[in-house]
């Protein structure tokens, strides 16, 4: 005998069918920083000590079309003609000056062995060398090139010499989002390795 299913379990049922698959999707989140070992970061020394390269990585200056939690990319057109788009479902894991500030510091300190005293918080040391970056421009059209300008200075403490540059790169991006974080994880390599450069000129 065929068992008779009750037309409020059916109408439940068929609710919470309807219910799921209305769901909003989960944004996903991305980081510049490298993965765990990776590049890691050397651990802060106990004390100031005279073979100690100190670090003052501080925080980055972005546009502010580009200060979002979410990725903005390019939405067809060229040049001036290129508007921009916010995708919802794809969001940095932290502000992006943060974002980009953390990633050059890891990377720099594992480049040149040094502390960053900015990000471990010594307040009471005094940094060699104090270093500021300005994006320009960090754009992308998804699945196929992202950009950016990145100028930087070095400043060497107490005297105050300075050495500046710029950091331009233009680099394939295959993959929607993944391949546009990727990108940008490259140009910040790139960014960090023009730094290094200009604080081991400093140090001859």
């Amino acid at each position: 005998m065929m068992k008779r299913v009750p037309l409020t379990l059916v109408c439940a049922s068929v609710a919470a069918a309807v219910l799921a698959g209305c769901a909003s999707p989960e944004p996903r989140y991305y980081t510049l920083a490298q993965g765990p070992g990776a590049m890691a970061a050397p651990a802060p020394a106990a004390a100031p000590s005279t073979d100690t390269l100190w670090l003052e990585v501080a925080p980055v200056r972005v546009p502010e079309r580009l200060n979002r939690p979410q990725l903005v990319v390019r939405d067809g057109g060229n040049g001036s003609d290129a508007s921009l788009r916010l995708l919802d479902l794809s969001r940095w894991s932290a502000p992006l000056p943060d974002e980009l500030r953390d990633a050059l510091s890891q990377r720099l300190q594992a480049t040149l062995g040094a502390v960053d005293t900015y990000q471990q918080g010594l307040s009471d040391v005094q940094p060699l060398y104090r270093i500021t970056t300005e994006v320009l421009r960090l754009d992308a059209d998804l699945g196929q090139r992202a950009g950016a300008t990145i100028n930087w200075t070095v400043r060497r403490l107490p005297d105050g010499k300075v050495v500046s540059g710029s950091t331009q790169a233009e680099l394939p991006a295959p993959g929607a989002v993944e391949g546009v974080v990727t990108a940008y994880r490259e140009i910040v390599a790139s960014t960090a390795r023009d730094i290094a450069a200009g604080v081991q000129s400093l140090r001859r």
